[in-house]
């Protein structure tokens, strides 16, 4: 019976212990923190944009606004860009990834911008029949309302 009671008094720091194996990940003090090396990453990057200018060539620039002529072309270039941002140990997307990326698409898509639909407004005898058929039909249930009222004999 007094060894129960031994073993439930340390159970806490046998718990404690097991909490700080677990966030030290079982490495000790030995976890090392690989940091972003920002310069390599930047003198890397190019050579997607490169490899991206080279691969726009072959798409005829007015059809540059269309995504599905150079989708593989994109998606070769977000690879590259994502794969040089972590062989510098850099996450991805990081601001310097991004403001390369946003250089690329100021080169070649400063000149696709969304059509907006321009809305008209109908011509008048349509907007007029438009708002008057709601407005008829209300004073026409109005009507019929208060004359029903009116008339007890109906209702009984």
């Amino acid at each position: 019976m007094e060894a129960w009671g031994s073993r439930r008094r340390q159970l806490p720091v046998l718990l404690l212990w097991v909490n700080g194996l677990m966030t030290l990940g079982f490495a000790g003090a030995r976890q090392q923190t690989v940091l972003c090396n920002e310069s390599l990453m930047l003198e890397k990057l190019p050579a997607c944009g490169k490899s991206f200018e080279e691969m726009m060539k072959k798409v005829d620039s007015k059809k540059w606004c269309n995504l599905t002529e150079f989708i593989m072309y994109y998606d070769n270039f977000t690879q590259c860009t994502e794969r040089e941002a972590n062989n510098a140990s850099c996450f991805w997307p990081n601001p310097l990834a991004e403001g390369f990326i946003t250089g690329i698409h100021k080169q070649f898509f400063s000149n696709c911008s969304s059509e907006k639909v321009h809305w008209e407004d109908p011509p008048d005898e349509i907007l007029i029949t438009l708002i008057l058929i709601p407005v008829m039909l209300t004073c026409a249930m109005i009507t019929l309302v208060v004359w029903c009222s009116k008339r007890s004999d109906i209702l009984v």
